[in-house]
């Protein structure tokens, strides 16, 4: 009776698990950082070389251990997530790709990375889906976006997006909040330090899930296509010391400051003083 008992309320463990589960199963991600080795707008294509390939494993005590490994190929070629990538992007940009249903074919995101530096890497610019760049934006910027579905223009687990939901943040505080409709944008520059973000949203999906009769389906996830711009804040990872340009002969450099104790007098100073006496001395026995 007590076996039967113990069966009966694991079943009704094992349901409710599954019921909490997520509904909309999720097409594999790759994502990989390489250098862009060729860029061809005319065939939509997007070459990155010497790639990389971003992997988590997951201890059983302790965050997540994220690294990058060497993958077997030598290059990776995929079509760009929107034409804005052939204005961003340039050969030699250190960037991260991420395709949808295996390595390279269709890049969903490619973001412009800036480093590594004493702190790490930084993105500065994002073609593609947000969520798909591990990398966090320069200057200590995050933006969340959602995207609300059209409920009237569904297939499966995916909807078209009517706008998107953009939240922008200055570390953890919320500096500017906005509604984008397709192809819509905003700047945000209020720091005072220089630094400025671009958002535009292209156009995109949203989960089908909040939509009438649509809960429980399942099927590929949302992907949706913004293009950001990040400035730096002025003097993101500059060294103190600044050189002369080629055509000037001046070099400004950060020296510290030395500390001269009150009532002391520089060594040059005590010997123009030295020389006066002498000579009033000696003008003074004429």
């Amino acid at each position: 009776m007590k076996r039967a008992t113990f069966l009966s309320i694991s079943l009704a463990a094992l349901l409710l698990c599954c019921c909490a589960v997520p509904a909309g199963a999720v097409l594999l991600e790759v994502t990989s950082k390489g250098t862009v080795m060729n860029l061809s707008q005319a065939n939509n294509q997007f070459t990155i070389q010497n790639p990389l390939q971003y992997g988590c494993s997951y201890p059983a005590t302790g965050a997540p251990v994220c690294t990058w490994t060497p993958m077997t190929v030598t290059a990776l070629s995929g079509t760009a997530p929107d034409a804005a990538a052939f204005t961003v992007f340039s050969p030699s940009d250190t960037v991260i790709a991420t395709s949808i249903g295996g390595p390279g074919g269709t890049w969903i995101s490619l973001a412009k990375l800036y480093g590594p530096g004493k702190d790490g890497e930084y993105v500065t610019d994002i073609v593609g889906n947000l969520d798909s760049v591990p990398t966090p934006l320069i200057g200590n910027y995050v933006i969340d976006a959602t995207t609300v579905p059209d409920c009237g223009k569904c297939t499966g687990t995916t909807c078209t997006a009517l706008y998107s939901d953009v939240k922008l943040r200055s570390g953890a505080l919320l500096v500017t909040e906005r509604n984008l409709t397709p192809n819509s944008s905003f700047t945000y520059n209020g720091r005072n330090d220089g630094s400025s973000v671009a958002v535009t949203f292209v156009n995109g999906q949203a989960l089908s899930g909040s939509c009438p009769g649509k809960a429980g389906m399942t099927g590929p996830q949302a992907i949706s296509v913004y293009v950001v711009k990040v400035v730096p804040p002025i003097g993101f990872g500059m060294t103190q010391q600044v050189s002369a340009s080629p055509t000037s002969t001046a070099v400004l450099t950060t020296v510290p400051m030395t500390t001269q104790k009150a009532g002391t007098l520089p060594f040059a100073v005590i010997g123009a003083l030295g020389v006066l006496g002498m000579i009033g001395f000696c003008m003074k026995r004429r």
